[in-house]
């Protein structure tokens, strides 16, 4: 495969080179070569291609911590009661929303911007490490001071070890997502995978040893330590090894810092209203139904949140190929579109079909309650997948005002629909809410997809 150079421009330069013919005009033989080459480049992609290879390794750390995360959640509803387990979750959900206020989306500047910044790569990750965890540790400290008016049944946090485990921990978040971003920005996919294992094993085994000690706090204790032991393992490895590899190989010079700050900044507000949906809706739950419903819906969405973080994962591949490729971005979109929406629509099928199953594994409590709220989630998990693509290719081309758009329409759509249908409807309300969110977005871009994403030999509108 020619290096630096789409499979349509090979073959340009291949029809232009001259034959041993005598005729002054194009001749058969150049012709020939044209058609060969093009026959060639319509031709998919070999498994082994960066883009498929990274992508496919990236969705198995999605699925393998899922696996592993599933276990951790199965022993805590085990040796911790319902209320424990809603209480911990709905803790947990407003340290990863606190750590997305801190850390700026740089998870995915990195992504974008390590694979050419050469000699400057480590530099610009420790500058998106100290602004992302300072800024997520003083997202925290506030938090704890509006407790009382914003999440009343997370007042307990407010005492002294807790606050300062709770800040700490969503401090820690935030270089955990970020150094996912290094990673993958380096093509180090395989070392995610491994983190995200590490992470879980962690996180399990100390769960083990807080359920000994009966402690109350248990699963936020666990969650934090493996953190730690992750973030510490990674980053020993991200250092000595990844980065200097990176910065030896590649010499190109660092990105412009007001190009940097305008994709930061828009990427940001964009995904923060994602990440805002996703971790505002499981404090809605406990503060509407309470506790023990918030645990039945928390579980059903760690398991639907796999496909969404598989089609991301897949998404997050097209970004760091594209960025160093651009000509092939469209090539590579339709690529991922097409293999990550096959994916998905088999996984689908089969969590539908065992989805009572599955959640039995929690509890029968679980199955009863959270069956349906989690069949319409993971359908929700299809159409999102447009949704997914179309966004990073808004990141590739640095379309930051469609970026931001998509994303907080779609997070504006799921809180309003369920503070609409909870009510009601219950869980199969908020179930609702993410399908009809999803296809609201999903099906007009897949009637536009010939304006937003043009066939690779057309040049876009």
């Amino acid at each position: 495969m020619t290096s630096g150079l789409s499979a349509r421009a090979a073959a340009t330069r291949a029809a232009a080179r001259p034959c041993s013919c005598p005729e002054p005009l194009p001749c058969e033989c150049s012709y020939l070569v044209l058609l060969r080459a093009r026959v060639r480049a319509a031709r998919p992609a070999p498994a082994g291609e960066p883009l498929l290879r990274n992508g496919h390794i990236l969705v198995a750390s999605t699925v393998l911590a899922a696996a592993l995360g599933s276990l951790f959640w199965i022993f805590s509803t085990r040796w911790f009661s319902a209320e424990v387990v809603g209480r911990s979750y709905a803790a947990l959900s407003a340290a990863t929303l606190l750590s997305a206020l801190g850390s700026f989306n740089l998870g995915n500047v990195l992504v974008r911007f390590v694979p050419a910044a050469g000699r400057h790569t480590r530099s610009l990750v420790l500058r998106c490490y100290a602004v992302s965890a300072g800024a997520s540790a003083l997202a925290a400290v506030v938090f704890l001071l509006l407790v009382p008016v914003v999440a009343p049944g997370l007042a307990y946090l407010r005492e002294p070890v807790l606050a300062v485990a709770f800040v700490a921990a969503t401090a820690g978040y935030s270089v955990f997502v970020l150094q996912d971003g290094a990673l993958t920005g380096l093509r180090r996919t395989g070392w995610v995978l491994g983190e995200n294992a590490l992470f879980a094993v962690a996180k399990t085994g100390v769960l083990a040893l807080c359920a000994l000690l009966a402690l109350g706090t248990g699963i936020l204790v666990s969650w934090s330590a493996g953190l730690l032991v992750s973030i510490v393992v990674t980053n020993l490895v991200l250092f000595r090894r990844a980065v200097p590899a990176h910065q030896r190989a590649d010499r190109a010079g660092a990105p412009a810092p007001a190009r940097v700050f305008r994709y930061a900044t828009a990427d940001y507000l964009g995904n923060l209203s994602s990440i805002a949906a996703y971790s505002v809706v499981p404090l809605m739950v406990l503060n509407h139904l309470g506790a023990e419903q918030n645990a039945y819906y928390s579980l059903a969405w760690i398991i639907a949140d796999t496909l969404y973080v598989a089609a991301y994962s897949m998404g997050s591949s097209l970004v760091v190929e594209a960025a160093r490729a651009p000509e092939r971005l469209a090539e590579h979109a339709r690529r991922t579109l097409r293999h990550t929406g096959l994916l998905l629509l088999g996984a689908t099928a089969v969590v539908i079909a065992a989805a009572p199953w599955i959640l039995r594994l929690f509890g029968p409590g679980y199955s009863a309650a959270g069956t349906t709220v989690l069949r319409l989630m993971v359908l929700s998990a299809l159409p999102n997948v447009l949704l997914s693509v179309a966004i990073e290719v808004c990141r590739v081309r640095r379309a930051l005002r469609w970026l931001i758009a998509l994303q907080f329409t779609f997070a504006v759509l799921v809180i309003v629909l369920v503070g609409a249908l909870l009510p009601a409807f219950g869980l199969t309300g908020v179930g609702f809410a993410w399908l009809i969110a999803g296809c609201a977005l999903g099906l007009p871009l897949l009637v536009t997809m010939p304006r937003w994403l043009p066939s690779p030999d057309r040049r876009p509108s």
